[in-house]
């Protein structure tokens, strides 16, 4: 975990005062969770930068690591809520489209895939958030909910305004029936 130790003392600008117990506690809580918050950064990051994407939302957990409240929610949402909001920010630094639909992603391998990422980059920040978060990463309304600190029902219409809109986007060629 000394990786950990030194991005902190980066980030911050000043040396961690962790302990070898913190550092574990962190490592075993964090490591679970890996999956879902790199699938999760595939989705929502621009393209080509869901690795860097997700590094910032590990050194932001471990900075943030004190101010966890297992209370408050799970590990898994306040995780997931890290990863969300570093991808809106590799947004900001990035903003032309033509670098977001570049194909350099490595999931985009058919013209459905594309014209799939197209639809969900037309989508409003919070609706794209949404959506990964429910349909990719698999969280159910509530969890959401917690996640973004809205309710359920605010969740719930900004899901079906997502879909309506990608249905809008994609047209009858990509309705599931």
């Amino acid at each position: 975990m000394e990786a950990i130790k030194d991005i902190d003392v980066i980030a911050s600008g000043r040396p961690a005062a962790r302990t070898s117990a913190q550092e574990r506690a962190f490592a075993s809580t964090a490591e679970p969770h890996w999956p879902d918050m790199a699938r999760l950064a595939r989705v929502l990051s621009p393209a080509g930068q869901w690795e860097d994407v997700l590094q910032e939302a590990l050194s932001a957990a471990w900075r943030k690591w004190s101010q966890f409240d297992p209370e408050r929610g799970t590990a898994r949402n306040w995780l997931l809520a890290i990863v969300a909001d570093q991808a809106r920010k590799g947004y900001r630094r990035v903003r032309s489209d033509a670098v977001l639909l570049d194909g350099t992603a490595a999931s985009i391998d058919t013209e459905g895939d594309v014209d799939l990422r197209r639809a969900l980059l037309r989508l409003t920040k919070r609706q794209r958030t949404m959506v990964a978060l429910h349909y990719y990463a698999g969280l159910p309304v509530a969890d959401i909910a917690e996640a973004m600190g809205c309710s359920a029902g605010t969740v719930k219409s900004t899901l079906a305004d997502g879909r309506a809109r990608l249905r809008r986007e994609l047209g009858e060629d990509y309705r599931d029936d």
